[in-house]
């Protein structure tokens, strides 16, 4: 789940010809903002890795500010905590750029057992399968249901909206679903749709799967129904 909780905005003055002391005063009040706000949300007993992320050489500066103030101040803390920074390139430095930085092979390691990564995962792994053996990977709730009655769901992608809806048989129809896939031995990937990779799962319809094997005929199925699950999406996956 990608919960914003703290953001920092300023305008950094531009550089000028023969004169950047504004620019560097800038720049020092911005990353110890964003230091502060670091000290301020973060629980380092909680967390297994701190990704810092930016494009050029942004997160490089920032790091040695950081580090160079807590040499300053004496902040324990911090070195403490050191080894959990991990710096990464980034395109941008808004929530959208997560996706790219969560699939960094430098940071997959640390992040493996994390669930969002193991949703960025499964939902590349639903991608490829569409792609390249489409009979094993489908969206939209009818589609999924008729696999999961053929116990054919390895993977089940299905976002956490779904169980918040108005309607309690939407609901019902949803755990009923996922109880099925479990029962089958699959595996059930709820994806949250604060995260990057739920927004996209939700671009599906919400739910969708990819599955043990072939079943070319769901393709010739009627899943009209599925228009009227606004924000829902099934993925079955196959390793």
């Amino acid at each position: 789940m990608t919960t914003v909780r703290a953001k920092i905005d300023m305008s950094i003055p531009r550089k000028r010809r023969g004169n950047c002391s504004q620019h560097d005063k800038g720049l020092v009040r911005f990353y110890d903002a964003i230091m502060q706000a670091v000290l301020r949300v973060f629980n380092f007993s909680l967390l297994k890795c701190i990704v810092v992320a930016s494009p050029g050489f942004v997160k490089d500066q920032f790091f040695e500010f950081m580090y160079a103030e807590a040499i300053k101040t004496d902040c324990k803390l911090l070195f403490e905590n050191k080894g959990k920074f991990v710096l990464v390139h980034s395109s941008s430095g808004h929530k959208h750029a997560l996706k790219e930085v969560l699939q960094d092979p430098s940071i997959a390691s640390r992040l493996a057992d994390t669930k969002a990564a193991g949703e960025v995962k499964a939902l590349q792994q639903f991608y490829h399968t569409l792609q390249h053996d489409p009979n094993k990977a489908f969206y939209g709730v009818q589609h999924v249901e008729k696999a999961a009655e053929e116990e054919a769901v390895e993977i089940l992608l299905v976002s956490d909206s779904l169980f918040r809806a108005n309607d309690v048989a939407t609901r019902r129809r949803y755990v009923s679903l996922v109880e099925k896939v479990r029962e089958a031995s699959g595996d059930v990937k709820i994806f949250s749709s604060l995260h990057v990779s739920g927004e996209q799962l939700g671009q599906l319809s919400g739910v969708a799967a990819i599955l043990r094997f072939e079943m070319p005929d769901l393709d010739f199925e009627d899943d009209s129904d599925d228009e009227d699950q606004i924000g829902a999406a099934a993925a079955i996956g196959n390793d």
